[in-house]
């Protein structure tokens, strides 16, 4: 093998190593943007687990209200009806909220969902925690079912004056192929 060979198989096995390199590092990417937005907040992800609340009544910021706005949204392949079942309200800081959200399955099969919250503000994203919510789990609804989703939350004493509303909103994507998928398996 002569020089100029030795050359052109050393560039072969280079580029083959970074392209593998790079295949890999593609699969990484995407647990590591979920750990690096839960970590951070940012892109208005939200925590995946219930917060726990605790009540004490200095706990609840009476001198103040925010407004917390919802908005819902379908992802492609959802075919549910989705709303919130009011579209703001005004809470104070550090007060346990309740509100409700439907849903109804109009197809004639049974489907199943999944909720991924966010929420803007992004500097907003650490102060607004779930106590309980249906976007923890996967939904899954019969033929023609409709439920009232319950979504119980706190707004954090700690949030920055300067924010008095943040937007919650929820995009629903259909799951139901992907859990038949994993029952296959």
């Amino acid at each position: 093998m002569n020089v100029a060979q030795q050359a052109i198989r050393k560039t072969v096995i280079k580029l083959s190593l970074v392209v593998i390199g790079m295949f890999g590092f593609g699969f990484a990417l995407v647990p590591l943007y979920d750990v690096f937005c839960e970590v951070t907040g940012l892109n208005g992800k939200t925590n995946s687990q219930a917060y726990q609340y605790k009540s004490t009544p200095a706990a609840i910021d009476k001198s103040r209200q925010i407004t917390v706005q919802f908005i819902t949204n379908l992802g492609e392949g959802a075919r549910w009806e989705f709303r919130p079942i009011v579209s703001q309200v005004k809470v104070y800081p550090g007060q346990l909220n309740s509100v409700e959200f439907f849903a109804k399955n109009p197809t004639n099969i049974t489907r199943s969902s999944q909720a991924v919250p966010s929420i803007s503000p992004t500097e907003g994203t650490t102060f607004l925690q779930k106590t309980e919510c249906f976007c923890f789990e996967q939904q899954t609804l019969q033929a023609g079912e409709e439920v009232i989703m319950p979504m119980r939350f706190v707004i954090d004493q700690e949030i920055p004056k300067h924010i008095t509303k943040l937007t919650l909103s929820y995009t629903l994507f259909d799951v139901t192929e992907t859990i038949a998928g994993n029952m296959d398996s």
